[in-house]
């Protein structure tokens, strides 16, 4: 499978991976997998450091480098951004957005727990659970 991490699941993975359901572990685990991360993540990282609710510890170019070093960079195109601006919903996060149209657009499953993104019908997702 080609898994895209929601932001909090890569976070999780990083930091605290008892948050991680047993299915989502074995597939982050399972070296048939490729994981991808979009860098609407890495800002949303950054972003949640800065404003205190996450601490990040070192230089945060290091600290991106190392925690993004085994996953595919999913690229952000022009076509994503369209993809992103024309889903059919009511959530307006744009970051959510962005990591939608990332998983449509590449034809990626999202790994996520957050039931709205579970619930968008437009993509494939694993639920952690």
């Amino acid at each position: 499978m080609n898994l895209l991490l929601d932001t909090h699941i890569w976070l999780w993975s990083l930091r605290d991976s008892k948050r991680l359901g047993r299915r989502v572990r074995h597939e982050l685990n399972n070296p048939a997998n490729e994981l991808w991360l979009s860098p609407i993540s890495t800002w949303e990282a950054l972003m949640l450091n800065a404003k205190g609710r996450i601490r990040l510890t070192g230089d945060l170019t290091n600290w991106v480098q190392r925690a993004t070093a085994p996953m595919h960079e999913a690229p952000l195109t022009h076509e994503i951004a369209l993809a992103a601006q024309q889903l059919v919903w009511v959530r307006q996060d744009p970051a959510d957005r962005f990591l939608a149209a990332t998983a449509m657009i590449l034809d990626l499953t999202l790994v996520t727990a957050d039931k709205d993104l579970l619930g968008l019908g437009e993509i494939a997702t694993l639920a952690n659970r």
